[in-house]
């Protein structure tokens, strides 16, 4: 009750801002990677997995080994969160909805608007889903959204069953929560959707106590609980790797967003938002991105266009593998929208330009240069078309 509802800006014509961006589209028929031969789809998303912990941008010390490992044998992006919240990130990363308000979707006045969603649009192909969450039922509303988006079946504590994995503040250990979701996968008929998300590298950061020694620690006290997810994920990986299902499956793993800055980049409003986009597939080398600036609401459109899917869906994304792709990346955050692309961030207060940075030249962002009249600002009228929207 408390939840205004948006206020509906008229910046563009609806002719205009359709011709700059149609959220209700199709994915390209150019057979990028095959058609659809009823390939598996397993989602692992990723708690706050800045992009900065990673070695993926030329760190010398990163945390994560062995997701570096997978990125670099698939294709993988520098990519925008949407938001600043796992709630946030789940209706980004799986419906292609993002949350450019200041309330979450799943407590909003459109949380009964039908929405489709990767489990919504393949379940006519025959596929069954599955959303895992190790954490306590009900947390952040996952539960709620599962069931909203058409996932057939939702996982969390209660149904593991088992509290000696309990982490004894979240829910369930992501080791032993991921060698469990390898079963549960091995036990279901083929083709699935899975999305599974992790959970350990949520405060208060802790890690099982055999570990607590054996795992490198950082600046922060968060990146030696994300050593350990990342240890999980290999163990995940090869644990599936054994089974049958695993080499006709196309993987996808993404944060659901940062954690706190570890270094003066990662501080930085673009650094907020930085997180990795990978797309992982066992048994081919896939399509390299041809998007200036991937986002979590691009995924549903990139594996739409990856299975060959050839029906409509709606989607304020659009596919990392779609060539000459311009659509801008864009965050919210009070008032202010973040578009990116290339190598610029644009903020919009929803009336005017207040900022512009050069993130190459800039990387900490201390020269605004929106006062400089030379640049090119067209990023804006599509951005406003897709907020209007």
């Amino acid at each position: 009750i408390k939840n205004q509802p948006l206020v509906v800006p008229t910046y563009l014509s609806d002719e205009k801002a359709n011709k700059l961006f149609n959220p209700d589209q199709k994915a390209p028929n150019d057979s990028i990677n095959g058609t659809l031969k009823g390939y598996n789809v397993v989602i692992l998303i990723l708690e706050s997995f800045s992009y900065e912990h990673t070695t993926l941008q030329g760190n010398k010390k990163g945390f994560t080994p062995f997701i570096d490992s997978l990125a670099r044998a698939g294709i993988y992006a520098k990519g925008i969160a949407n938001g600043k919240r796992s709630i946030e990130a789940i209706p980004a990363i799986l419906s292609s909805l993002p949350t450019w308000m200041n309330y979450d979707f799943i407590t909003s006045p459109y949380s009964g608007n039908k929405i489709n969603s990767l489990p919504s649009l393949l379940k006519p192909l025959g596929y069954r889903s599955i959303f895992l969450h190790g954490g306590n039922n009900g947390t952040m509303s996952f539960d709620a959204y599962s069931a909203m988006a058409g996932f057939d079946e939702y996982i969390g504590r209660k149904e593991y069953n088992n509290d000696h994995d309990f982490d004894g503040t979240w829910g369930i250990w992501d080791e032993p929560f991921l060698l469990y979701t390898n079963k549960k996968l091995s036990q279901t008929k083929q083709p699935f959707l899975a999305a599974l998300f992790t959970l350990s590298s949520h405060h208060p950061y802790k890690v099982p106590v055999e570990y607590m020694y054996k795992l490198p620690k950082g600046s922060l006290p968060i990146q030696q609980s994300i050593a350990y997810a990342d240890l999980s994920l290999r163990k995940f990986f090869k644990a599936a790797s054994k089974e049958p299902w695993f080499p006709n499956t196309r993987f996808v793993l993404v944060a659901d967003h940062t954690s706190e800055g570890a270094t003066p980049v990662g501080r930085t409003k673009a650094g907020q938002y930085t997180i990795p986009i990978i797309f992982y597939t066992p048994s081919h080398q896939l399509t390299p991105f041809v998007k200036s600036a991937v986002q979590q609401t691009d995924i549903m459109p990139g594996v739409l266009h990856l299975l060959g899917y050839s029906n409509p869906f709606t989607a304020f994304g659009e596919s990392p593998f779609t060539k000459g792709s311009n659509v801008p990346a864009i965050s919210y955050t009070s008032g202010t929208w973040n578009l990116f692309r290339n190598d610029t961030l644009l903020e919009f207060n929803g009336k005017n330009v207040s900022a512009l940075f050069n993130l190459t030249k800039d990387p900490l962002q201390s020269k605004n240069l929106s006062k400089q009249s030379s640049l090119d600002l067209n990023i804006t009228d599509k951005g406003k078309a897709i907020i209007q929207l």
